[in-house]
């Protein structure tokens, strides 16, 4: 099984890479407004996890500059688990006035992101 998901994961990541989206193009001044909220993002993911792949692609449409953290390595599995509640990949983590937000599933992640910067 490790196999087929090694496999399929480099697909993805292959695929990824050939069909990359076009960037959204903004005016300098507004780009910098919009690096400033996202400053305080972190997108929790693993490479070559599908859904990962799909929120990762919105960002890129919509050219955000957030944060990638790799959610195998132990440090970060520990963080996401600790402050987050469970080890699930995506998840965003927003911090907006002293407020930390963990947002789970790739479609929610996608809607906030469309809404907020779209």
């Amino acid at each position: 099984m490790f196999v087929v998901r090694w496999i399929l994961g480099r697909i993805i990541l292959v695929a990824n890479f050939i069909f990359t989206p076009k960037k959204r193009q903004r005016p300098v001044s507004e780009q910098n407004k919009v690096d400033e909220q996202t400053a305080n993002m972190a997108l929790y993911q693993y490479a070559a996890c599908p859904f990962c792949v799909k929120v990762r692609r919105a960002m890129h449409r919509q050219s955000l500059n957030i944060a990638i953290v790799d959610a195998k390595q132990a440090t970060n599995k520990e963080v996401l688990e600790e402050n987050g509640g469970k080890v699930q990949v995506p998840c965003l983590r927003i911090e907006e006035q002293g407020e930390v937000k963990w947002m789970y599933e790739s479609k929610a992640i996608i809607e906030f992101l469309n809404q907020k910067f779209a």
